[in-house]
């Protein structure tokens, strides 16, 4: 039998979702062990003043099994 846990974190690039969801896990996996998936809740832009898109963020859940 196994326990699992989900912590909710942010993550933000101006390359991408993709990317951000990358580095967001990358960054946890320096800590975490054994994540298993992830779930994205939120994406957000951040624009300059003509609209132009200069950032990603993304909130997601990630679970992983507890040893």
């Amino acid at each position: 039998m196994s326990v699992a846990k989900v912590i909710e974190i942010n993550a933000s690039s101006g390359k991408g979702i993709e990317d951000a969801v990358h580095h967001g896990l990358a960054k946890t996996s320096e800590s975490i062990k054994n994540i298993k998936g992830a779930w994205l809740n939120e994406i957000k832009v951040v624009t300059d003043p003509d609209g132009k898109v200069t950032e990603w963020r993304v909130n997601m859940r990630v679970n992983f099994v507890v040893e």
